[in-house]
Protein backbone atom coordinates (compact mmCIF):
# COMPACT_ATOMS: atom_id res chain seq x y z
CA UNK A 1 0.00 0.00 0.00
CA UNK A 2 1.55 3.12 -0.87
CA UNK A 3 1.85 6.23 1.60
CA UNK A 4 -0.76 8.18 -0.01
CA UNK A 5 -3.31 5.87 0.79
CA UNK A 6 -2.33 5.72 3.96
CA UNK A 7 -2.58 9.05 5.20
CA UNK A 8 -5.81 8.97 4.45
CA UNK A 9 -6.64 6.21 6.75
CA UNK A 10 -7.39 7.10 10.00
CA UNK A 11 -9.72 4.49 12.57
CA UNK A 12 -10.40 4.39 15.88
CA UNK A 13 -6.67 2.99 16.68
CA UNK A 14 -5.10 5.79 15.47
CA UNK A 15 -3.52 8.55 17.32
CA UNK A 16 -6.00 11.56 15.65
CA UNK A 17 -9.14 8.42 16.91
CA UNK A 18 -8.19 8.19 19.75
CA UNK A 19 -8.01 12.02 20.62
CA UNK A 20 -10.89 12.95 18.92
CA UNK A 21 -12.56 9.90 21.11
CA UNK A 22 -11.17 11.13 24.50
CA UNK A 23 -11.83 14.79 23.96
CA UNK A 24 -15.71 13.75 23.30
CA UNK A 25 -15.59 11.45 25.48
CA UNK A 26 -14.66 14.19 28.54
CA UNK A 27 -17.01 16.34 27.11
CA UNK A 28 -19.57 13.54 27.47
CA UNK A 29 -19.11 13.16 30.68
CA UNK A 30 -18.77 16.78 32.04
CA UNK A 31 -22.09 17.78 30.11
CA UNK A 32 -24.18 14.27 32.15
CA UNK A 33 -22.49 15.51 35.29
CA UNK A 34 -23.89 18.92 34.87
CA UNK A 35 -26.90 18.47 33.42
CA UNK A 36 -27.67 15.92 36.80
CA UNK A 37 -26.10 18.94 38.99
CA UNK A 38 -28.28 21.02 37.30
CA UNK A 39 -31.73 19.07 37.26
CA UNK A 40 -31.07 17.87 40.84
CA UNK A 41 -30.69 21.53 41.95
CA UNK A 42 -33.65 22.68 40.15
CA UNK A 43 -36.01 19.78 41.62
CA UNK A 44 -35.01 20.73 44.79
CA UNK A 45 -34.87 24.17 45.06
CA UNK A 46 -38.89 23.82 43.02
CA UNK A 47 -39.66 21.16 45.29
CA UNK A 48 -38.63 23.65 48.53
CA UNK A 49 -40.77 25.96 47.12
CA UNK A 50 -43.79 23.71 47.15
CA UNK A 51 -42.91 22.78 50.35
CA UNK A 52 -42.64 25.70 51.96
CA UNK A 53 -45.89 27.08 50.44
CA UNK A 54 -47.32 24.33 52.04
CA UNK A 55 -45.74 24.56 55.67
CA UNK A 56 -47.04 28.32 55.57
CA UNK A 57 -50.52 26.88 55.22
CA UNK A 58 -50.41 24.40 57.77
CA UNK A 59 -48.81 26.69 59.98
CA UNK A 60 -51.26 29.19 59.83
CA UNK A 61 -54.30 26.22 60.22
CA UNK A 62 -52.33 24.78 63.05
CA UNK A 63 -51.83 27.47 65.04
CA UNK A 64 -55.57 29.48 64.54
CA UNK A 65 -57.05 26.76 66.56
CA UNK A 66 -60.22 26.01 64.64
CA UNK A 67 -62.55 23.01 64.67
CA UNK A 68 -64.83 21.71 61.86
CA UNK A 69 -67.45 23.39 62.80
CA UNK A 70 -65.77 26.70 63.00
CA UNK A 71 -64.41 26.51 59.51
CA UNK A 72 -67.52 25.23 58.36
CA UNK A 73 -69.18 27.99 59.70
CA UNK A 74 -66.50 30.54 58.56
CA UNK A 75 -67.77 33.27 55.39
CA UNK A 76 -64.45 34.66 54.92
CA UNK A 77 -63.79 30.48 53.37
CA UNK A 78 -66.47 31.53 50.55
CA UNK A 79 -64.17 33.59 49.18
CA UNK A 80 -61.72 30.79 48.40
CA UNK A 81 -64.74 28.29 48.40
CA UNK A 82 -63.79 27.52 44.65
CA UNK A 83 -59.83 27.10 45.21
CA UNK A 84 -60.46 24.79 47.98
CA UNK A 85 -63.23 22.74 46.83
CA UNK A 86 -61.50 21.89 43.15
CA UNK A 87 -64.06 20.88 40.30
CA UNK A 88 -65.80 16.96 40.52
CA UNK A 89 -64.66 16.92 37.00
CA UNK A 90 -61.25 16.99 37.59
CA UNK A 91 -59.62 14.17 38.97
CA UNK A 92 -55.95 15.89 39.65
CA UNK A 93 -55.89 19.55 40.29
CA UNK A 94 -53.40 22.08 41.05
CA UNK A 95 -54.35 21.95 45.23
CA UNK A 96 -56.39 19.80 46.91
CA UNK A 97 -58.13 20.04 50.74
CA UNK A 98 -59.01 17.80 52.29
CA UNK A 99 -60.68 17.43 56.17
CA UNK A 100 -60.42 13.74 57.25
CA UNK A 101 -61.75 12.31 60.64
CA UNK A 102 -59.13 10.43 62.90
CA UNK A 103 -59.47 7.18 60.78
CA UNK A 104 -58.94 9.21 57.27
CA UNK A 105 -62.35 9.38 56.00
CA UNK A 106 -62.97 12.37 54.28
CA UNK A 107 -65.76 14.53 55.80
CA UNK A 108 -67.83 17.45 54.46
CA UNK A 109 -67.15 20.66 54.12
CA UNK A 110 -69.48 24.29 53.34
CA UNK A 111 -72.27 21.44 52.95
CA UNK A 112 -70.37 19.50 49.71
CA UNK A 113 -69.77 16.05 49.56
CA UNK A 114 -66.23 15.02 48.87
CA UNK A 115 -64.64 15.45 45.83
CA UNK A 116 -63.23 12.74 43.53
CA UNK A 117 -59.61 14.69 43.99
CA UNK A 118 -60.37 15.15 47.92
CA UNK A 119 -61.23 11.23 48.39
CA UNK A 120 -58.26 10.28 46.37
CA UNK A 121 -55.92 11.99 48.76
CA UNK A 122 -57.90 10.83 51.92
CA UNK A 123 -57.17 7.18 50.27
CA UNK A 124 -53.76 7.74 49.68
CA UNK A 125 -52.53 9.00 52.80
CA UNK A 126 -52.53 5.93 55.36
CA UNK A 127 -51.81 7.88 58.98
CA UNK A 128 -52.44 11.68 58.96
CA UNK A 129 -51.52 11.92 62.66
CA UNK A 130 -47.93 10.89 61.26
CA UNK A 131 -48.08 12.95 58.34
CA UNK A 132 -48.94 15.74 61.08
CA UNK A 133 -46.31 14.71 62.82
CA UNK A 134 -43.39 15.23 60.27
CA UNK A 135 -41.23 17.96 59.44
CA UNK A 136 -41.46 18.14 56.22
CA UNK A 137 -44.52 16.99 53.25
CA UNK A 138 -44.37 13.93 51.52
CA UNK A 139 -44.46 12.59 48.18
CA UNK A 140 -47.52 10.66 46.92
CA UNK A 141 -49.49 9.46 44.14
CA UNK A 142 -53.24 10.74 43.41
CA UNK A 143 -54.63 8.93 39.93
CA UNK A 144 -50.76 8.34 38.78
CA UNK A 145 -50.11 12.59 39.42
CA UNK A 146 -47.30 13.24 41.75
CA UNK A 147 -48.40 15.25 44.90
CA UNK A 148 -46.55 16.97 47.88
CA UNK A 149 -48.43 16.69 51.02
CA UNK A 150 -48.80 17.79 54.89
CA UNK A 151 -51.27 17.54 56.95
CA UNK A 152 -52.54 19.83 60.18
CA UNK A 153 -55.32 18.56 62.97
CA UNK A 154 -58.24 20.80 63.97
CA UNK A 155 -59.01 21.93 68.00
CA UNK A 156 -62.00 18.98 67.69
CA UNK A 157 -59.73 16.51 66.33
CA UNK A 158 -59.99 16.24 62.42
CA UNK A 159 -57.33 16.01 60.28
CA UNK A 160 -57.03 18.68 57.40
CA UNK A 161 -54.79 17.32 54.60
CA UNK A 162 -53.00 20.21 52.31
CA UNK A 163 -51.68 18.79 48.97
CA UNK A 164 -50.29 20.31 45.61
CA UNK A 165 -49.54 18.43 42.45
CA UNK A 166 -45.97 18.51 41.31
CA UNK A 167 -47.05 17.60 38.00
CA UNK A 168 -45.70 20.70 36.19
CA UNK A 169 -42.59 20.80 38.08
CA UNK A 170 -41.36 17.68 36.72
CA UNK A 171 -42.68 18.05 33.21
CA UNK A 172 -40.53 21.29 33.37
CA UNK A 173 -37.34 19.03 34.33
CA UNK A 174 -38.52 16.70 31.43
CA UNK A 175 -38.24 19.27 28.55
CA UNK A 176 -35.26 20.79 30.79
CA UNK A 177 -33.54 17.29 30.74
CA UNK A 178 -34.52 17.32 26.91
CA UNK A 179 -33.49 20.51 25.87
CA UNK A 180 -29.44 20.03 27.58
CA UNK A 181 -29.47 16.44 25.62
CA UNK A 182 -30.30 18.45 22.66
CA UNK A 183 -27.64 20.96 23.41
CA UNK A 184 -25.27 18.22 24.01
CA UNK A 185 -25.45 16.50 21.56
CA UNK A 186 -25.00 19.42 19.73
CA UNK A 187 -21.93 20.38 21.46
CA UNK A 188 -20.76 16.90 21.39
CA UNK A 189 -20.76 16.60 17.06
CA UNK A 190 -19.37 20.26 17.43
CA UNK A 191 -16.55 19.18 19.35
CA UNK A 192 -15.50 15.68 17.46
CA UNK A 193 -15.40 17.95 13.98
CA UNK A 194 -13.32 20.44 15.94
CA UNK A 195 -11.53 18.05 17.38
CA UNK A 196 -10.87 15.94 14.29
CA UNK A 197 -9.59 19.16 12.44
CA UNK A 198 -7.30 20.62 14.83
CA UNK A 199 -5.85 16.98 15.53
CA UNK A 200 -5.37 16.65 11.73
CA UNK A 201 -3.89 20.29 11.43
CA UNK A 202 -1.36 19.18 14.51
CA UNK A 203 -0.61 16.27 13.26
CA UNK A 204 0.54 17.01 9.84
CA UNK A 205 3.99 17.44 11.10
CA UNK A 206 3.96 13.61 11.91
CA UNK A 207 2.83 12.36 8.71
CA UNK A 208 5.37 14.46 7.01
CA UNK A 209 7.65 12.64 8.97
CA UNK A 210 6.43 10.01 8.17
CA UNK A 211 6.64 10.21 4.08
CA UNK A 212 10.08 11.54 4.87
CA UNK A 213 11.14 8.77 6.53
CA UNK A 214 9.67 6.36 3.75
CA UNK A 215 11.49 8.57 1.38
CA UNK A 216 15.39 7.82 3.52
CA UNK A 217 13.91 4.51 3.49
CA UNK A 218 14.11 4.30 -0.12
CA UNK A 219 17.49 5.48 -0.62
CA UNK A 220 16.90 9.37 -0.84
CA UNK A 221 19.30 10.15 2.27
CA UNK A 222 18.64 14.13 1.21
CA UNK A 223 15.13 14.56 2.10
CA UNK A 224 14.39 16.43 5.43
CA UNK A 225 10.87 17.37 7.49
CA UNK A 226 9.82 20.27 5.98
CA UNK A 227 8.47 23.15 8.59
CA UNK A 228 4.87 23.47 9.20
CA UNK A 229 2.80 26.80 8.90
CA UNK A 230 2.32 26.84 13.10
CA UNK A 231 4.23 24.52 14.45
CA UNK A 232 3.96 23.50 18.44
CA UNK A 233 6.98 23.52 20.24
CA UNK A 234 7.10 20.33 21.15
CA UNK A 235 6.54 19.15 16.82
CA UNK A 236 9.40 21.60 16.19
CA UNK A 237 11.38 20.40 18.73
CA UNK A 238 11.36 17.05 17.23
CA UNK A 239 11.48 18.06 13.58
CA UNK A 240 14.34 19.66 14.35
CA UNK A 241 15.97 16.40 16.45
CA UNK A 242 15.00 13.94 13.82
CA UNK A 243 17.01 16.84 10.57
CA UNK A 244 19.93 16.44 12.63
CA UNK A 245 19.55 12.88 13.14
CA UNK A 246 18.71 12.18 9.45
CA UNK A 247 21.64 15.04 8.59
CA UNK A 248 24.23 12.91 10.80
CA UNK A 249 22.50 9.68 9.37
CA UNK A 250 23.73 11.28 5.71
CA UNK A 251 27.22 12.59 6.78
CA UNK A 252 27.98 9.00 8.57
CA UNK A 253 26.44 6.93 4.96
CA UNK A 254 28.40 9.38 3.08
CA UNK A 255 31.38 8.98 5.00
CA UNK A 256 31.41 5.43 4.89
CA UNK A 257 31.09 5.74 1.30
CA UNK A 258 33.75 7.58 0.75
CA UNK A 259 35.74 5.72 3.60
CA UNK A 260 35.04 2.35 1.66
CA UNK A 261 35.94 4.16 -1.79
CA UNK A 262 39.20 5.17 -0.20
CA UNK A 263 39.99 2.00 0.83
CA UNK A 264 39.54 0.30 -2.32
CA UNK A 265 41.66 2.51 -3.89
CA UNK A 266 44.30 2.06 -1.16
CA UNK A 267 44.25 -1.75 -1.69
CA UNK A 268 44.68 -1.06 -5.28
CA UNK A 269 47.30 1.45 -5.31
CA UNK A 270 49.09 -0.36 -2.47
CA UNK A 271 48.99 -3.47 -4.46
CA UNK A 272 50.01 -1.87 -7.73
CA UNK A 273 52.81 -0.14 -5.70
CA UNK A 274 53.87 -3.25 -4.07
CA UNK A 275 53.66 -5.41 -7.50
CA UNK A 276 56.11 -3.43 -8.92
CA UNK A 277 59.04 -3.99 -6.82
CA UNK A 278 57.89 -7.91 -6.67
CA UNK A 279 58.08 -8.06 -10.62
CA UNK A 280 61.46 -6.73 -10.76
CA UNK A 281 62.75 -8.81 -8.65
CA UNK A 282 60.99 -11.57 -10.26
CA UNK A 283 62.59 -10.31 -13.52
CA UNK A 284 66.11 -10.24 -11.77
CA UNK A 285 65.81 -14.16 -10.68
CA UNK A 286 64.33 -15.25 -13.82
CA UNK A 287 67.56 -13.92 -15.75
CA UNK A 288 69.55 -15.65 -12.73
CA UNK A 289 67.08 -19.23 -13.07
CA UNK A 290 68.04 -19.26 -17.13
CA UNK A 291 71.71 -18.74 -16.67
CA UNK A 292 71.65 -15.10 -18.56
CA UNK A 293 73.77 -13.61 -15.73
CA UNK A 294 77.03 -14.34 -16.51
CA UNK A 295 79.20 -11.25 -16.20
CA UNK A 296 80.02 -10.49 -12.75
CA UNK A 297 79.10 -7.03 -13.09
CA UNK A 298 75.59 -7.95 -14.31
CA UNK A 299 75.04 -10.13 -11.69
CA UNK A 300 75.96 -7.34 -9.21
CA UNK A 301 73.81 -4.86 -11.19
CA UNK A 302 71.24 -7.30 -10.83
CA UNK A 303 71.64 -8.07 -6.77
CA UNK A 304 72.25 -4.16 -6.10
CA UNK A 305 68.95 -3.69 -8.06
CA UNK A 306 66.93 -6.35 -6.52
CA UNK A 307 67.89 -4.55 -2.77
CA UNK A 308 66.82 -1.44 -3.94
CA UNK A 309 63.20 -2.76 -4.96
CA UNK A 310 63.26 -4.69 -1.19
CA UNK A 311 64.39 -1.23 0.08
CA UNK A 312 61.36 0.66 -1.62
CA UNK A 313 59.10 -2.08 -0.83
CA UNK A 314 60.28 -2.23 2.98
CA UNK A 315 59.89 1.53 3.19
CA UNK A 316 56.19 1.53 2.19
CA UNK A 317 55.76 -1.44 4.16
CA UNK A 318 56.44 0.63 6.62
CA UNK A 319 54.69 3.82 5.50
CA UNK A 320 51.21 2.07 5.23
CA UNK A 321 51.94 0.57 9.31
CA UNK A 322 52.71 3.83 10.34
CA UNK A 323 49.45 5.41 8.23
CA UNK A 324 47.24 2.12 9.52
CA UNK A 325 48.37 3.03 13.11
CA UNK A 326 47.75 6.58 12.76
CA UNK A 327 44.27 5.60 11.65
CA UNK A 328 43.44 3.65 14.95
CA UNK A 329 43.97 6.99 17.14
CA UNK A 330 47.53 5.72 19.21
CA UNK A 331 48.11 7.42 22.28
CA UNK A 332 50.82 9.67 21.64
CA UNK A 333 53.82 10.26 24.76
CA UNK A 334 53.77 14.04 24.53
CA UNK A 335 56.48 15.91 26.17
CA UNK A 336 57.87 19.50 25.69
CA UNK A 337 59.75 19.43 22.39
CA UNK A 338 61.69 22.82 20.67
CA UNK A 339 60.59 22.92 17.57
CA UNK A 340 62.98 25.26 16.47
CA UNK A 341 66.12 22.99 16.99
CA UNK A 342 63.84 20.68 14.50
CA UNK A 343 63.29 22.93 11.93
CA UNK A 344 67.63 24.08 12.16
CA UNK A 345 67.68 20.23 11.77
CA UNK A 346 65.91 19.25 8.78
CA UNK A 347 67.63 22.91 6.65
CA UNK A 348 70.67 21.51 7.67
CA UNK A 349 69.90 18.12 6.45
CA UNK A 350 68.76 19.49 3.03
CA UNK A 351 71.50 21.64 2.82
CA UNK A 352 73.87 18.46 3.06
CA UNK A 353 72.02 16.83 0.53
CA UNK A 354 71.58 19.50 -1.74
CA UNK A 355 74.60 22.16 -1.12
CA UNK A 356 73.19 24.25 -4.22
CA UNK A 357 69.92 24.67 -3.13
CA UNK A 358 69.09 28.13 -1.28
CA UNK A 359 67.83 27.63 2.25
CA UNK A 360 66.45 30.19 4.73
CA UNK A 361 65.63 29.30 8.03
CA UNK A 362 63.55 31.75 10.17
CA UNK A 363 63.72 29.55 13.94
CA UNK A 364 66.08 31.81 16.08
CA UNK A 365 65.46 30.75 19.96
CA UNK A 366 63.63 28.22 21.77
CA UNK A 367 59.85 27.10 20.39
CA UNK A 368 58.14 24.66 22.71
CA UNK A 369 55.39 22.40 22.19
CA UNK A 370 54.00 19.28 23.74
CA UNK A 371 54.20 16.63 21.07
CA UNK A 372 56.61 13.63 19.66
CA UNK A 373 59.68 14.49 18.74
CA UNK A 374 59.99 11.56 16.33
CA UNK A 375 56.70 12.23 15.05
CA UNK A 376 57.43 16.03 14.09
CA UNK A 377 60.80 14.83 12.98
CA UNK A 378 59.29 12.76 10.40
CA UNK A 379 57.01 15.51 9.56
CA UNK A 380 59.39 17.69 8.94
CA UNK A 381 61.61 15.07 6.72
CA UNK A 382 58.43 14.56 4.74
CA UNK A 383 57.91 18.06 3.89
CA UNK A 384 61.87 18.63 2.91
CA UNK A 385 62.00 15.28 1.23
CA UNK A 386 58.82 16.32 -1.11
CA UNK A 387 60.66 20.09 -1.64
CA UNK A 388 64.20 17.84 -2.92
CA UNK A 389 62.13 15.65 -4.80
CA UNK A 390 59.50 17.61 -6.81
CA UNK A 391 61.17 21.09 -7.39
CA UNK A 392 64.20 21.82 -9.52
CA UNK A 393 67.67 22.77 -7.71
CA UNK A 394 67.37 26.32 -8.57
CA UNK A 395 63.97 27.08 -6.80
CA UNK A 396 64.54 28.56 -3.30
CA UNK A 397 63.19 26.73 0.11
CA UNK A 398 62.20 28.92 3.09
CA UNK A 399 61.98 27.42 6.35
CA UNK A 400 60.34 29.15 9.18
CA UNK A 401 58.74 29.58 13.02
CA UNK A 402 56.29 31.98 14.76
CA UNK A 403 54.12 31.54 17.63
CA UNK A 404 51.03 33.86 18.02
CA UNK A 405 47.80 33.38 19.82
CA UNK A 406 48.72 30.59 21.32
CA UNK A 407 49.42 28.94 18.70
CA UNK A 408 52.84 27.88 16.93
CA UNK A 409 52.78 27.71 13.31
CA UNK A 410 55.98 25.86 11.42
CA UNK A 411 56.02 26.32 7.50
CA UNK A 412 57.73 24.89 4.35
CA UNK A 413 57.62 27.00 1.08
CA UNK A 414 59.21 26.07 -1.97
CA UNK A 415 59.66 28.54 -4.77
CA UNK A 416 59.04 25.76 -7.12
CA UNK A 417 56.35 25.06 -10.17
CA UNK A 418 53.19 24.85 -7.60
CA UNK A 419 50.06 22.97 -7.83
CA UNK A 420 46.90 23.17 -9.68
CA UNK A 421 43.30 23.45 -7.59
CA UNK A 422 42.10 19.84 -8.92
CA UNK A 423 45.82 18.35 -7.59
CA UNK A 424 45.97 20.79 -4.38
CA UNK A 425 42.39 19.15 -3.22
CA UNK A 426 43.92 15.62 -3.44
CA UNK A 427 47.21 16.46 -2.02
CA UNK A 428 46.62 14.40 1.23
CA UNK A 429 45.52 11.49 0.04
CA UNK A 430 47.56 8.28 -0.29
CA UNK A 431 49.18 7.26 -3.35
CA UNK A 432 48.55 10.58 -5.39
CA UNK A 433 50.90 11.81 -6.89
CA UNK A 434 51.65 14.29 -9.73
CA UNK A 435 51.92 12.98 -13.40
CA UNK A 436 54.81 10.53 -12.87
CA UNK A 437 56.89 11.65 -9.67
CA UNK A 438 58.63 9.72 -7.72
CA UNK A 439 57.62 8.35 -4.14
CA UNK A 440 55.26 6.43 -2.77
CA UNK A 441 52.48 9.26 -2.69
CA UNK A 442 52.34 8.44 1.06
CA UNK A 443 54.57 11.13 2.54
CA UNK A 444 52.00 13.79 2.59
CA UNK A 445 49.02 11.84 3.96
CA UNK A 446 51.32 10.88 7.09
CA UNK A 447 52.12 14.37 7.52
CA UNK A 448 48.43 15.17 8.03
CA UNK A 449 48.09 12.02 10.06
CA UNK A 450 50.67 12.73 12.23
CA UNK A 451 49.66 16.66 12.55
CA UNK A 452 45.92 15.62 13.35
CA UNK A 453 47.08 13.04 15.67
CA UNK A 454 48.86 15.99 18.06
CA UNK A 455 45.19 18.13 17.49
CA UNK A 456 46.86 20.45 14.97
CA UNK A 457 46.44 21.21 11.41
CA UNK A 458 48.14 21.75 8.57
CA UNK A 459 46.70 23.39 5.29
CA UNK A 460 48.26 23.99 1.82
CA UNK A 461 48.91 27.15 -0.50
CA UNK A 462 49.67 26.75 -4.04
CA UNK A 463 48.99 27.96 -7.44
CA UNK A 464 50.54 26.84 -10.67
CA UNK A 465 53.89 28.97 -10.80
CA UNK A 466 53.93 30.50 -7.36
CA UNK A 467 55.46 27.86 -5.39
CA UNK A 468 54.10 25.18 -2.38
CA UNK A 469 53.58 26.55 1.09
CA UNK A 470 52.90 23.77 3.64
CA UNK A 471 52.05 25.34 7.49
CA UNK A 472 51.36 22.99 10.29
CA UNK A 473 49.63 24.68 13.30
CA UNK A 474 50.65 23.18 16.48
CA UNK A 475 48.97 24.50 19.85
CA UNK A 476 51.88 26.44 22.29
CA UNK A 477 52.86 25.43 26.07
Amino acid sequence: MSLGKRRHRHGAHSLRGKLTLANVGLLAVGIVVATTVSIMGMRLYLLNQVDSELLKTRTSLGGSGLTLRQVDSLTALGVVRERISPSESDPTPDSIFTVVDTKGEPLSVFDMKPTQAQRALAAAVDDPRALTAARDPHDIDVHGAAYRVTATRLADGPYILLATSTELLHKGIAKALKLDFAVGSLLLALLCCLTMYSVRRRLLPLEDMVETSSAIAEGDLTRRVPSSQHPTEEVEQLRLALNSMLHQVETAYRTREHSAAQLRRFVADASHELRTPLAAIRGYLQLYDKGMLNEPGERRRAWDRMHGEVDRMGRLVDELLLLARLDQRPEIRFRHVDVSRLVRDAAEDLRVQQPSRRVAVSADGAVLVRADESGLRQVLGNLVSNVRTHTPVEAAVRLGVERSDGVVRVCVADDGPGLGEEDAGRIFDRFFRVGNAEGSGLGMAIVQGVVEAHGGEVCVRTAPGEGLAVTVTLRSV
